[in-house]
């Protein structure tokens, strides 16, 4: 048996969970676009399962299917049985991956940044600089000039902070007040360098409300989009790295204001059984974290309509939706208010918005309808790739809306952290 073939065999269980019921269709974003049985949560477990089973072959079809998921997994908040499918998902993309099914220059570039890139702080820092320089001289005008998708690329790019605001957190920051407790802060690899606003907001109205805050230096990438990609041992890797840096017994939590980066290390016991189940138990976004232990109410006023939007691996991968949006109505001045389309997948995916242009531009295209629908002065999301995404799609749908994650509102308001127009 290939090492593919075991690896499918491994999810053959789970896919057996599914009765068919198609409670998963209308909530699925390719379903939805495409309205093709093999492009939803149902029929892709159905191409597992055939190709388990030998009824089909572990190729194209399977692959395309398979890679063409945004893995929102919001199928599985609708899901009556419990399916796993985002686990499923994993397995069937590493199947893929040892089967040699993907090729071309797309994937090259994939796995070079996956491997070379984002697991390595210091290549990552060289390289978002060289893409800071380029947009303060101004060359990004030269963009015209590069073939379409490159194009479209460089656009999702998000303006790159000063050198001075990419830099990481201090090791501790003290609690102001009275200590109410200990706890870690995960940075992730993004996170330093183009929303170090938002690591440093986190830490500021952690510290306000009488947390001591500290970031492990031996911290690095949490290995998601690696997962996301088929990659599980390189996941791995990285999770053992996390694994070491932090301490569970030392802190009251470990706190994470992304929710790709929550979602999987959460679930970190799965990929690492019977070695890192403290670890993952001990894992909270920050906004569920201070939600359930109480903040003081947030003093300043912001005058603003606000839309939040449930990030995917936060509302349905990690279950925390009521959490932020309750935050959010602390703030003086902020009007909360509803959209048509608040848990729909923005499109983001990871890298799905590099590798999967056209389809995440449809996804998108539902979002930002509801969006303008409801003339928001900010859009607030709780995810790295959902910022940037919901930001270019600000741009291009002419939206003045900014776009936040809601731990920078806190920040605001308490006087942390200065308000951006």
């Amino acid at each position: 048996m290939s090492g593919s073939s075991e690896v499918l065999r491994g999810i053959y269980a789970g896919t057996l969970d599914c009765v068919h019921c198609g409670l998963c269709l209308p909530v699925c974003p390719t379903y939805r676009i495409t309205g093709r049985e093999t492009s939803s949560p149902r029929g892709r477990l159905y191409l597992m399962r055939g190709a388990i089973e030998g009824e089909i072959p572990l190729g194209e079809v399977l692959a395309e299917e398979a890679y063409l998921c945004l893995g929102c997994r919001a199928c599985e908040t609708a899901c009556p049985s419990g399916v796993e499918f985002g686990a499923i998902l994993e397995q069937a993309r590493a199947a893929v991956e040892q089967a040699g099914l993907r090729e071309g220059w797309p994937k090259r570039i994939e796995s070079f940044a996956l491997k070379e890139v984002l697991p390595r702080p210091e290549r990552l820092h060289r390289l978002v600089g060289a893409l800071g320089l380029i947009q303060r001289l101004r060359l990004d005008r030269l963009v015209s000039l590069l073939p379409v998708g490159m194009r479209e690329a460089y656009e999702l790019l998000p303006a790159v902070p000063p050198a001075r605001e990419r830099v990481r957190l201090p090791e501790r920051t003290a609690a102001q007040g009275r200590l109410r407790g200990r706890v870690a802060l995960f940075e992730g690899c993004i996170g330093p360098e183009l929303f170090g606003r938002v690591n440093l907001a986190t830490a500021r109205v952690l510290a306000r409300n009488g947390f001591e805050v500290l970031v492990p230096r031996g911290q690095g990438c949490c290995g998601a989009l690696h997962a996301h990609a088929g990659e599980m041992e390189l996941a791995r890797a990285l999770a053992r790295r996390n694994l070491a840096a932090f301490d569970p017994a030392r802190v009251d939590a470990i706190l994470v204001n992304s929710a790709g980066c929550g979602a999987a290390l959460r679930e970190s016991g799965r990929w690492l059984p019977n070695q890192a189940e403290a670890f993952a138990a001990s894992v909270r976004d920050v906004c569920e974290f201070l939600d359930a232990e109480g903040i003081d109410p947030p003093p300043g006023r912001l005058e603003a309509r606000v839309c939040y939007d449930d990030p995917c691996h936060l509302v349905h991968g990690q279950r925390v939706e009521a959490a932020p949006r309750r935050l959010l109505e602390m703030i003086p001045g902020v009007e909360l208010v509803d959209h048509d389309d608040p848990a729909g997948c923005c499109g983001a995916a990871g890298i799905y918005n590099l590798t999967h242009r056209e389809m995440s531009a449809q996804v998108l295209e539902r979002k930002m309808s509801a969006l303008a629908a409801a003339k928001p002065d900010v859009i607030a999301s709780g995810n790295p790739g959902c910022l940037i995404q919901l930001e270019a799609g600000a741009r291009r749908w002419g939206l003045r809306a900014r776009v936040v994650h809601p731990i920078e509102l806190l920040a605001e308001s308490y006087g942390e952290l200065p308000a951006q127009r």
